[in-house]
């Protein structure tokens, strides 16, 4: 794919670099509106699991994240750098005012719909509310009497139907808020909307800032990216900035600013010094909007605990933004970003991804919003927290447990991954068991999800898989861990190490029950990890197969070539030396990939540690195509 111009070359310095991003990701999109500009439906066939109207209402509604600010500042600025940078006639942004006159308009032929219950134009109405927020002149049709009553009216259905007991409810939040603050509705009168909302979503919260996106219990155990970019905290953090006004939510504010700041002290440690987040969860099709929550705390304006000083959040966001730069197969050959995280995949897609669906990522352009003096753009960009030389940070853990989402972050410079233990959902989510159980995710290798039934298709990395027929049919990988603890070894040389162990069951009838710990790298193997399993088998069960999967990794060298045109080297006695080429390396107890990708290795120590006669050997899986989520 090519590189999408604006974007992949953009420095992300300033705010000019930040407004020329945006105007790349919305650019393209121009020849795809409807002719009122209420929908955008992109040139892809792909569907998703709502009505095609629901995911043109999507294409309108997530391009407002930038579009709101651009209208703002471009109507309210004399500044002529800003001014050209934005007249481009080609991009559009009346379009977007145009298009909610229609969109919200029942006699219009480009009308969204009625709301019905756990509607996805529930979603949708969360950005069309913050435009009305940030940009009120622009979107509130203060001279267009019959259109603002449209507007109202369109807004006020997310009161009166049921919505999924989630993130879902800071929506309904949002457009009470809007139409409070910005269409003259009185609070009195959607004020019991906005408190029950709260008050459920606070019932969410964990500890240390955390919040599940829903209850945490047996129904969901998900502590990812929406408990803090792409949903909750991010919601709680816009709350904060835009409920300041109202003294019957000052409390409830406070509460929210100082969660924050719990949360952010170890989010950083999702982020490697390069500014390469760890993909793990659902949703990896928003991408960039990984880094939305230090947008957030700096469009709020909150003074985070040490070590996040304002250059330094600044840097935590600027530089993930530099890092998807680097990744132009994110984008269809028109410019418009596709389904998928490092290129186009569908197999990791949710079935409420839309071709529309991955503009979600510009939650993360919220500093459009801050003025070039105020304190995010002033302040001067500093490294990661590990990369800083300062005293006040030496004594920083580069190995740290983070319960409320059952991880261990290992922040090595040999390795940035995490270790994972505890989560898991009933809800019937795509590819579930690898978005959420497997044992460790890394920002160097991602992960892969399955693609079949078979053992290369499954594609089980960094997880177990089990079977009771040598894997001709029935394979089942790591899911729904309990009895989850942590706690700390003391190993060779007196070092304590971190651990998380767990059970979990292959199949809920046979009786096999498999304990795993999750050892952390010790101070001799920085980049490396130790899993122990325990198997209980039921006497007279069926001899099991078990298969343990190391990271994934492409199979491409850096001359373009894979690694299965040559041949496999079968010594691995040399493996720690620098000299080692590109390759595929295995000699029965380990394995060794090195690729364009890295270096990605296992090796099997159980006769280590117990009397094991078992059939044992090692293997490197060529999985499917597109079973990986990295290019």
């Amino acid at each position: 794919m090519p590189s999408q111009p604006g974007f992949s070359d953009n420095p992300f310095r300033s705010r000019a670099d930040l407004t020329r991003a945006a105007i790349a990701l919305i650019k393209p999109l121009h020849p795809y509106k409807s002719s009122s500009g209420a929908r955008i439906k992109i040139a892809t066939s792909t569907g998703a699991g709502f009505s095609e109207t629901a995911a043109q209402l999507e294409g309108y509604s997530r391009p407002l994240w930038v579009v709101a600010p651009l209208l703002h500042f471009k109507n309210s600025t004399s500044d002529p750098a800003f001014r050209s940078l934005i007249s481009d006639e080609h991009l559009g942004l009346e379009d977007w005012v145009r298009g909610l006159k229609e969109g919200t308009d029942p006699k219009s032929p480009e009308y969204w719909g009625d709301v019905g219950s756990s509607d996805q134009r529930m979603v949708e109405m969360e950005t069309i509310a913050f435009a009305l927020l940030v940009s009120p002149t622009e979107f509130s049709f203060m001279s267009d009497s019959a259109a603002r009553v449209n507007l109202i009216n369109w807004l006020k259905q997310i009161n009166d139907h049921a919505t999924p007991q989630n993130n879902w409810l800071f929506f309904r939040v949002f457009v009470n808020l809007a139409l409070v603050l910005t269409l003259g509705v009185p609070l009195a009168e959607v004020k019991n909307y906005i408190d029950e909302a709260l008050n459920v979503l606070d019932s969410f919260y964990i500890s240390d800032g955390w919040s599940s996106d829903g209850p945490w219990g047996d129904v969901r155990k998900q502590a990812d990216y929406y408990a803090g970019s792409f949903a909750m905290q991010f919601a709680q953090l816009l709350f904060v900035k835009h409920a300041s006004s109202l003294p019957a939510y000052a409390s409830r504010i406070e509460k929210y600013k100082e969660q924050a700041k719990a949360f952010a002290v170890e989010y950083w440690r999702y982020f490697d010094v390069d500014g390469a987040a760890i993909p793990f969860g659902r949703s990896q099709t928003y991408r960039f909007a990984m880094g939305a929550f230090w947008a957030a705390a700096s469009y709020a304006d909150i003074e985070l605990p040490p070590p996040l000083d304002r250059g330094t959040v600044k840097g935590l966001l600027l530089r993930h933004l530099r890092w998807w730069t680097r990744h132009p197969h994110i984008f269809n050959p028109d410019g418009t970003q596709n389904i998928g995280y490092a290129y186009p995949n569908m197999y990791m897609a949710e079935d409420y991804n839309s071709p529309q669906s991955p503009y979600w990522s510009l939650k993360s352009f919220l500093p459009l919003l801050l003025r070039e003096d105020q304190a995010f753009w002033t302040a001067q960009e500093r490294p990661h927290p590990l990369a800083q030389q300062s005293s006040s940070l030496n004594s920083l853990s580069r190995v740290k447990l983070l319960w409320p989402p059952r991880q261990i972050l290992i922040n090595n410079e040999e390795h940035h991954f995490m270790l994972s233990s505890g989560q898991s959902t009933t809800r019937r989510f795509k590819a579930r068991e690898a978005k959420y159980g497997k044992f460790a995710y890394s920002s160097a290798f991602g992960f892969s999800v399955p693609c079949g039934t078979f053992l290369e298709q499954i594609a089980p990395d960094s997880t177990l898989a089990v079977s009771f027929d040598d894997g001709e049919e029935d394979w089942k990988v790591r899911y729904e861990p309990y009895d989850v603890e942590s706690g700390n070894l003391t190993v060779v040389g007196g070092e304590d190490v971190l651990f998380l162990r767990s059970k979990w069951r292959p199949w809920k009838k046979e009786g096999v029950v498999i304990q795993t710990t999750l050892i952390a790298s010790t101070p001799c193997w920085p980049g490396w990890h130790l899993r122990v399993h325990r198997v209980s088998v039921p006497k007279g069960t069926d001899p099991l197969r078990l298969v343990d999967g190391g990271f994934a990794i492409s199979a491409q060298t850096t001359r373009d070539e894979s690694i299965f045109e040559q041949r496999v080297h079968t010594e691995l006695n040399n493996a720690d030396s620098e000299n080692l080429e590109e390759g595929w390396y295995n000699d029965g107890k380990g394995s060794l990939v090195i690729s364009s990708a890295g270096a990605s290795g296992i090796v099997d120590l159980t006769e280590n540690f117990v009397n094991n006669k078992g059939n044992k050997k090692s293997v490197i899986i060529r999985a499917d195509p597109n079973t990986y989520v990295k290019s």
